[in-house]
């Protein structure tokens, strides 16, 4: 059993990574052998999360005040939980993967932007294209609009080339 100052000190840094982080997911990780946790956690960390085990009643101590208290107030039984502040989809699609195939591994409950949500909308998330991908689908779009107007102008100067070499060919031109 951890002394109370060791378990003040969990609280005030799980605290810390609550308010620092805008996107959180809650799952059940009961049954998964060392190996597998490591694995997980490598997962999480590659797509720029942090992953940790939390004692429900210490998360609900250092989840008061902040977006996520009304979350994990609600928690029961063994509960992990992944955080991220930089792209949600990523870690849900990296979750999501692990959940597939670990069938131990469940979600609870999410958080992104700060708004709660259920695991109907995590899985949702998880079906979204990556940012990345929504940027290079957009340029994309940009992109193509251009070359389409570039070729056009392009084939009115090459069709007048073609006329003009078609007429000093058969000497429509010659004076």
């Amino acid at each position: 059993m951890k002394p109370k100052s060791r378990k003040k000190a969990d609280v005030e840094a799980l605290r810390g990574q609550l308010e620092k982080s805008k996107h959180l997911f809650a799952a059940a990780f009961e049954g998964l052998s060392v190996k597998e946790d490591f694995e997980l956690r490598k997962q999480v960390r590659a797509a720029g999360g942090s992953y940790r085990v939390v004692a429900n009643r210490l998360a609900r101590l250092a989840a008061k005040g902040t977006p996520a208290e009304p979350m994990l107030g609600s928690l029961r039984g063994m509960t992990s939980l992944a955080l991220t502040d930089k792209d949600p989809v990523a870690l849900a699609k990296a979750l999501t993967a692990y959940a597939k195939n670990h069938p131990v591994f469940s979600f609870r409950a999410g958080m992104v932007e700060g708004r709660v949500v259920d695991v109907r909308a995590i899985a949702n998330l998880a079906s979204l294209p990556s940012k990345e991908a929504v940027y290079a689908k957009l340029l994309f779009l940009i992109n193509s609009s251009a070359q389409r107007l570039a070729t056009a102008i392009a084939g009115v100067g090459r069709n007048l080339a073609v006329v003009v070499d078609q007429g000093i060919k058969e000497g429509k031109f010659a004076g």
